[in-house]
């Protein structure tokens, strides 16, 4: 939520329609014209790519796995096939689509819509019904790849959900569906991604800038790693709704913590779904 007492001015619209007092701190504006001109693009940049990569990437190592469904069963196929899906990351071996990326698994599922196996043990995935589970899932089974935002449900008792970005792509083989491959993307991780990759490409053009990006869905903000007093000044749901409804491509905006000004951005990631965003702050070295 946004912390309101460390915040003495905002300036919401990419268009930067003022609200309330003046804001005139040159280093929160040139922030905030980086985020508006150069982050923000990036991040969306980054996204589709990596969304054409995965999708790509899965789509060869769902066929290349596909004898594994028909040629062997039991222990047998689930050994097998967890030894394969392991290679698919191998850098000299493996998926080049797939070798660098933050999905947190991929794994096999059978036309009954259950898991044989996924790329590590132990093997807490095996025999869960993802097609059940995830409308991707069941379609890839039908023969059509496709993607969406779902829910893991915590593996610890009053644990949150992990919420993930599925995708699935049917294995053919000779011409027929025999199963499918699903790999998953948690938010926080793609959040992780995002921040480091601004970080690094940031490191070699202005040294002591402070640049973090959160991935936001609904009324959940996602991320891990991140400043625990930068979190406090995520905007909420109702900030960020409000400045979309009158910049709907995005907004920025400024605000001081600990005699300290930070330029922030929000932008819709809808290429991930209608509710789906990110948070960008960024702090001029001094």
């Amino acid at each position: 939520m946004l912390n309101r007492a460390c915040s003495r001015a905002l300036v919401f619209g990419f268009g930067c329609a003022l609200l309330g007092a003046s804001c005139t701190h040159d280093h929160a504006a040139s922030a905030r014209k980086k985020i508006r001109t150069e982050h923000a693009p990036r991040v969306a940049k980054i996204v589709l790519e990596d969304m054409q990569r995965h999708t790509l990437g899965l789509r060869h190592a769902a066929d290349r796995i596909a004898a594994g469904f028909v040629k062997v069963t039991g222990e047998q196929q689930e050994r097998e096939i967890r030894q394969v899906l392991k290679l698919l990351r191998n850098p000299k071996k493996g998926v080049p689509e797939l070798v660098i990326s933050p999905m947190s698994f991929i794994a096999a599922v059978g036309m009954d819509g259950k898991v044989i196996a996924r790329d590590t043990e132990p093997d807490k995935m095996k025999g869960m019904d993802l097609a059940k589970m995830f409308p991707s899932v069941k379609a890839a089974l039908a023969g059509q790849e496709g993607e969406e935002i779902g829910e893991f449900a915590s593996l610890e008792k009053g644990g949150d959900a992990s919420v993930t970005i599925v995708m699935a792509a049917p294995s053919h083989y000779h011409g027929t569906v025999v199963g499918a491959l699903v790999l998953g993307i948690p938010l926080w991780r793609l959040q992780q991604r995002l921040s480091k990759q601004l970080q690094m490409e940031e490191a070699g053009k202005s040294k002591g800038a402070v640049l973090w990006v959160y991935m936001v869905r609904g009324d959940v903000v996602h991320h891990h790693g991140t400043p625990p007093d930068l979190d406090k000044l995520v905007p909420d749901t109702k900030a960020r709704n409000a400045g979309l409804a009158k910049s709907p491509g995005g907004f920025t905006g400024e605000l001081e913590q600990f005699g300290y000004w930070y330029g922030f951005g929000v932008r819709p990631l809808r290429i991930l779904g209608d509710d789906v965003g990110i948070v960008i702050f960024r702090m001029e070295p001094l």
